[in-house]
């Protein structure tokens, strides 16, 4: 449904660039003629990326090892992308999540769920907005919230917190960037199946059949849904979208708020002790 040089000549940096949303957004943008950077902490994951995308596409691919938690390192990288040509786009989609029990948390559990989506999405905005308003360049940054930002959920309490930061973070920077030729756009993604992440939530196979059932339309998204929409809302041809929330879920949080809360009253006392997160931050 798009033309093939929708994102010709767009530069575009992906944070978590290197599985799930991250890489497919990758490999769509590649396809429809942007010139892709992607970043995270695992440099085999993001070279394996990086070559698999350029095989697959014959485009312009590009991965920087980074960890967005750390300023520094966001503002170094920034500066060696910038080398070639200032970006014309921000993707934010680097994140970290787990299932447990609230009260069961440490406090380092949740800063490094904070740090991750909260810090290093700031971190990236601010490294990339202050070059672009200093040349008065144009561009766009879509940040990757989740549905459950504004009615919270259960026992995501640390990614709930994050992702309404973030959230209010493109509303206010939509407005605040707005006239200066920045755009800021989120996408809320309900269930979207995810190598590795997918099935730390839902250790279960019936909780994912449970999972559809609740969904009007009665499925899970899929990558290509998303990256789809991603392509769209990075492109001139959203042009007047600013400071939106678009929400892709299948109708699921109309139906319900907070999509793992139902999951207290189905998860046995053993399976909350496996899911604990250990004391290094979520992937």
């Amino acid at each position: 449904m798009f033309q093939k040089d929708l994102l010709q000549n767009k530069r575009i940096l992906i944070t978590g660039g290197g599985t799930g949303l991250g890489k497919a957004s990758a490999q769509r943008f590649l396809e429809l003629g942007a010139t892709v950077y992607i970043c995270g902490r695992r440099h085999d994951v993001l070279a394996a990326t990086e070559e698999e995308l350029h095989q697959k596409t014959g485009g312009p691919i590009h991965s920087r090892p980074c960890d967005v938690r750390d300023a520094a390192a966001v503002e170094e990288m920034i500066d060696t992308i910038w080398k070639d040509g200032p970006l014309d786009v921000l993707m934010n989609n680097a994140a970290g999540n787990f299932l447990a029990r609230t009260e069961e948390l440490s406090i380092r559990a949740f800063e490094s769920v904070i740090e991750i989506v909260l810090m290093g999405t700031i971190h990236a905005t601010l490294a990339c907005g202050k070059r672009w308003l200093h040349a008065g360049h144009h561009a766009v940054v879509l940040n990757v919230t989740t549905t459950y930002t504004t009615t919270g959920s259960a026992y995501v309490v640390p990614s709930a917190v994050s992702k309404a930061g973030v959230q209010a973070l493109t509303r206010s920077l939509a407005v605040e960037w707005g006239n200066r030729g920045i755009r800021m756009n989120a996408i809320a993604p309900g269930p979207v199946p995810t190598e590795g992440a997918f099935s730390r939530l839902l250790p279960r196979p019936e909780l994912e059949q449970l999972a559809k059932e609740r969904n009007p339309l009665g499925r899970f998204g899929t990558l290509e849904e998303f990256a789809n929409l991603a392509a769209f809302l990075v492109s001139d041809g959203s042009a007047y979208i600013n400071g939106d929330l678009v929400t892709m879920d299948g109708g699921e949080w109309l139906q319900g708020a907070g999509e793992f809360t139902a999951l207290g009253r189905m998860l046995k006392e053993d399976e909350w002790q496996s899911m604990k997160p250990t004391k290094s931050a979520p992937k």
